[in-house]
């Protein structure tokens, strides 16, 4: 007998999993693998000054084509409990939804693609290839002791990868609206600009180090980046922060510093990215003695279109009448890591709610979404 997605994914909601606290998450989902088959390997990884979090990789068959299913079972905080509906991991059925911190980021679809592979062996057996389960607890935190390091082992235990499905919420409004093929580049950035403090009447005494950092944000800010590609819109920068620490009225500040974000597309690169933003601000008024520190969090990557991608739209298709847009559009996601060794797309749920107070999903979503699954599992390995 199969199991039941809806059921699967209420067991892992029960579990509060706030990064980096698994609360049995991973036994859950790995006592419902290995019954179905999966050598399981729980890896569980610590360094200096972070938090050890605990991961799980499972894998069914020896041959390929191998086909991994990639996730995570750690989950944000709830936030504002007391404005919660209901108890946010009760997992509880209301209004025909599912409810509970997880339903859509991603604890529903992993029970989606555990029922799946369920219903999959019981129709057709061991498949002609492998199935196997990437999941992390790392996933809503830094990212350190999770996939990145997950993927360093399987390198050490020769363990290739063909293709990769993330089940991260792709859909904006309905199931079957978009698969993700790939992701902006991220980068974010600390400009910092020295002064001398001094009393706003005696400027001659000081130095302000805030009209030269707006000036350097100006000239950031007004430089075109790109018009965007084919597949990726334009890239943008975001000032998030503008800060000079000064509770007074009538003191010229020691410092000033902002931060910035861009998101960026396959025009660019790290490097290239990095070059472009000090350019900028060297060339700026005000550029003489500014402080900068940048920090990566992922790469931009295109997956393009290719027969895995159309085998998951046909299945997309098949279960919802839609046809899903090919879109590189959002945030990051842990694909960010699984590019560098093979091709990897996202399809999940609806995310509307996800993060939010109330998270919730449709229950018949999680069912459709394990048979766009099972239907990819048939087309995969051509049953």
């Amino acid at each position: 007998m199969s199991l039941d997605p809806v059921q699967f994914a209420v067991d892992l909601i029960r579990c509060p999993s706030v990064t980096p606290e698994d609360a049995g998450a991973l036994d859950v989902l790995q006592n419902a693998l290995s019954e179905l088959g999966f050598t399981c390997t729980r890896l569980p990884f610590e360094e200096a000054g972070t938090d050890p979090v605990d991961n799980l990789y499972a894998r069914l068959g020896t041959g390929a084509p191998h086909i991994c299913f990639a996730g995570h079972t750690d989950v944000v905080p709830v936030g504002a409990e007391a404005e919660w509906k209901v108890d946010p991991f009760a997992g509880e059925i209301r209004d025909e939804q599912l409810w509970g911190r997880g339903a859509a980021d991603m604890k529903g679809a992993i029970a989606a693609f555990v029922a799946a592979t369920s219903a999959h062996l019981h129709a057709n057996g061991n498949p002609a290839g492998s199935i196997s389960l990437l999941i992390t607890g790392d996933e809503e935190g830094p990212s350190i002791n999770g996939t990145r390091k997950m993927l360093g082992w399987l390198e050490q235990q020769g363990e290739h990868i063909d293709d990769c499905l993330v089940g991260e919420p792709t859909n904006p409004k309905a199931l079957g609206d978009m698969i993700k093929i790939g992701r902006r580049g991220s980068v974010n950035g600390v400009v910092r600009v020295v002064g001398t403090q001094g009393h706003v009447a005696y400027p001659h005494l000081a130095n302000n180090p805030v009209p030269q950092l707006a000036a350097l944000m100006v000239a950031l800010c007004d430089a075109p980046l790109d018009d965007g590609t084919q597949h990726f819109q334009p890239s943008n920068l975001e000032v998030t922060n503008f800060d000079v620490g000064n509770p007074t009225t009538n003191v010229i500040p020691a410092e000033a510093n902002a931060r910035f974000n861009i998101r960026y597309n396959d025009t660019w690169q790290a490097d290239s990215i990095s070059d472009w933003i000090k350019t900028q601000l060297d060339g700026a008024q005000g550029s003489a003695g500014y402080e900068l520190e940048l920090s990566h969090t992922g790469d931009c990557f295109l997956t393009e279109p290719n027969s895995f991608v159309e085998q998951l739209s046909g299945a997309v298709h098949a279960v919802t009448g839609r046809e899903p847009e090919l879109s590189t559009s959002g945030g990051t996601s842990d694909a960010r890591f699984i590019k560098d060794v093979t091709r990897v797309v996202e399809f999940g749920l609806v995310g509307e709610t996800m993060h939010k107070v109330d998270e919730r999903v449709p229950v018949e979503d999680i069912r459709k979404l394990s048979a766009i699954y099972e239907t990819l599992l048939s087309s995969y390995f051509k049953v």
